[in-house]
């Protein structure tokens, strides 16, 4: 059995590579060709910590995996990573364990960022060069690295963020891989953006319909967990085209399930990614279309990420290296 912790993990992915398994994992999502059950939720009364639990098994594939991660916001407090989990991957054939990744978050945190960016390809204008980013955590930090590996060079980046201090130091630390600023208000960040793209733990809308202009792309990253919410229900009716990692995961929390609840848009309105990509369905169709896409995260990103993982370890040792 194979152990491996968050170094000897981040050594062996490349965003890239990533990013082909993750839209093939997609695809297969689309095709009928994923056992995917319900996500597992854990909150955890009187605290704003909760715990995920998600798994699943590509039809084929050698393997299954199952992870768990939990996010304890708290934690910064106490100097300690707000994201900690694991995935264990097991056999297909045989049910044993092939492998523990103690990866710490860290694949969940690159495979949102990843899954990010191939919305924005997949769904923003051609044009599109103004990105700008709602948040200043890790998911603010990896959806700047993802874009800027994924769509190629001309990017731009804007950052606004609750705290200035906090905008500030990630904005700093970005600086070395893009080419990013602070916007220090929300309103004129939305207004100017070809790409928004949230990241926050909202509980209640933040991103206002009024300020979206025709022909922008947003991706809701941050509302993964029920309660969770960034985007006014007026935006999600108003937008040209709904899309999502998975309609049905969309459906039961995310910005859209919110939208849902109030009337406002019907289930099937939201088309899945993969979709797009085997193009059962349009994405974008004009320029001055508002589209959207709610990702909530998907247990065949997982998949792909640890099948990544394992694919270069074995390389690496058929090598002799």
């Amino acid at each position: 059995m194979i152990t491996l912790t968050r170094p000897e993990i981040e050594a062996l992915i490349d965003r890239n590579l990533a990013a082909e398994a993750i839209e093939a994992a997609y695809c297969a999502l689309s095709s009928d060709q994923v056992t995917l059950p319900p996500v597992g939720h854990i909150p955890f009364p009187g605290t704003d910590a909760d715990c995920h639990i998600k798994a699943g098994y590509i039809h084929g594939d050698p393997i299954f995996v199952v992870k768990i991660a939990t996010g304890f916001p708290s934690n910064e407090t106490q100097g300690l990573p707000n994201g900690n989990g694991v995935s264990v991957v097991l056999s297909a054939q045989t049910g044993a364990v092939r492998a523990i990744l103690h990866d710490e978050m860290r694949m969940t945190d690159i495979r949102t960022g990843i899954g990010g960016a191939i919305a924005s390809r997949l769904l923003a204008r051609s044009d599109s060069r103004k990105i700008c980013i709602v948040g200043t955590g890790i998911q603010a930090r990896e959806q700047v690295l993802a874009h800027a590996a994924l769509l190629g060079p001309g990017l731009s980046f804007q950052l606004w963020g609750r705290s200035p201090e906090k905008a500030e130091r990630a904005v700093f630390e970005l600086s070395k891989e893009a080419h990013i600023t602070v916007e220090p208000d929300l309103q004129t960040l939305c207004e100017t953006s070809d790409i928004l793209i949230t990241t926050t733990g909202a509980t209640a809308p933040i991103i206002k319909a009024e300020w979206i202009a025709a022909g922008t792309h947003i991706t809701a990253i941050g509302a993964d967990a029920p309660g969770k919410q960034e985007l006014e229900t007026a935006l999600v009716a108003k937008a040209d085209g709904l899309f999502a990692d998975f309609g049905p995961q969309a459906i039961d929390h995310g910005d859209f399930s919110s939208a849902i609840k109030a009337g406002l848009i019907k289930p099937e309105k939201i088309h899945d990614l993969g979709a797009v990509l085997t193009k059962q369905v349009s994405g974008r169709t004009d320029n001055t279309q508002i589209t959207i896409a709610d990702l909530t995260g998907l247990a065949v990103q997982d998949i792909a990420m640890a099948r990544i993982v394992l694919d270069r370890i074995e390389a690496a040792e058929k090598s002799g290296d």
